[in-house]
């Protein structure tokens, strides 16, 4: 990392950290997670820091992802301690957030994605503005929505979580407070005058009266359709209801998100999200997520994933099962299964 990769400092009472690789789509590597986690645990004990602004530099994305290509490069090498590591220590992170003491403020623009959910979603004060796009894509390069995405799709209204989950469909502003993946929709022209208020705060005041009625949005209009579907008990059943149904413009997308996606991460997403709608909580959202990632470059899609998407980029990903129909019940129950504890 370097120095600028993450920007701290802290303003009158409110310590702020702003994302600074725009070109990079301010894709969080593993050295800012760690100074992450380091700032964020001194600023808790820190009298003097009243709360947290997270913002990150360029228009385009807040932060779309972590940086994967240090696991692609790792675990092809057969060292899959490194993507291990690295799970453990961006988890930890994300509990950190979720049960942070003060208010935890961030101004989420553009491409919100994978890791960039984990640093923001969780936190207490989420701001979407008109360019917002939230989404966990994971099913798409082989893995599952992991850094407690799982438990913000387990709280999904209805059975929304296994659609967002298996599809990676985006999410713009309106959808997003739909789901529970943010708070309050705040035009963007008005995010300098929003930051310039917090700080001369020291509270997260402002935000509720700048604060607009989050825009229309389209899941809530389609949300009988994904319970019907979504709500089967398996796999190969919610691509049955989608294959049996008329094709709508909704339908089409659907169906052909949930075509290129590796059926075993589906399978094994949709595993987890039953799990922790079960138990509903960050730890238990971490644990089963961990479980599925820390295998996954070993008995799992991930590397072939990265491989067509980011890598040789033929979009032509080769994974280990053909379709859903062909997913061994035992492989995916040596994916979900407890970790031994090293």
């Amino acid at each position: 990392m370097t120095m600028t990769d993450l920007i701290c400092r802290v303003e009158n009472t409110t310590g702020r950290m702003t994302l600074n690789r725009p070109d990079a789509l301010n894709a969080l590597t593993h050295a800012m997670c760690l100074e992450m986690e380091t700032q964020l645990t001194a600023w808790a004990n820190d009298d003097r820091v009243t709360q947290i602004l997270v913002d990150a530099a360029g228009e385009k994305a807040f932060c779309a992802g972590g940086d994967i290509q240090h696991l692609y490069d790792h675990g092809r090498k057969g060292d899959f301690a490194f993507g291990q590591r690295f799970w453990a220590d961006e988890y930890r992170l994300n509990k950190l957030i979720a049960d942070y003491p003060k208010p935890y403020i961030v101004l989420m623009q553009g491409f919100v994605m994978g890791g960039g959910v984990g640093i923001s979603c969780h936190g207490s004060h989420r701001v979407v503005g008109e360019t917002s796009k939230i989404a966990l894509p994971e099913c798409g390069i082989g893995l599952i929505p992991d850094v407690g995405g799982s438990y913000l799709l387990a709280s999904a209204p209805g059975h929304l979580g296994e659609y967002l989950g298996l599809s990676g469909a985006r999410m713009d502003a309106g959808d997003a407070c739909f789901a529970g993946f943010a708070d309050f929709f705040i035009p963007q022209d008005r995010w300098p005058t929003l930051t310039q208020k917090l700080i001369e705060d020291g509270t997260p005041d402002a935000i509720l009266a700048m604060a607009n009625a989050a825009p229309d949005n389209i899941l809530s209009r389609h949300l009988a359709e994904i319970n019907n579907i979504f709500s089967a008990p398996d796999l190969p059943q919610i691509i049955a209801k989608l294959n049996a149904l008329d094709d709508s413009d909704f339908i089409g997308k659907t169906h052909a998100a949930l075509s290129r996606h590796s059926p075993l991460a589906m399978a094994a997403s949709l595993a987890v999200i039953r799990a922790v709608r079960q138990s509903p909580s960050i730890d238990t959202a971490l644990e089963w997520e961990y479980r599925v990632t820390s295998r996954s470059s070993r008995d799992g899609d991930f590397l072939e994933g990265i491989r067509a998407a980011i890598i040789d980029k033929d979009k032509n990903p080769q994974w280990r099962h053909a379709s859903a129909d062909h997913v061994p019940p035992q492989e995916l129950a040596a994916l979900l299964a407890p970790i031994e504890k090293d």
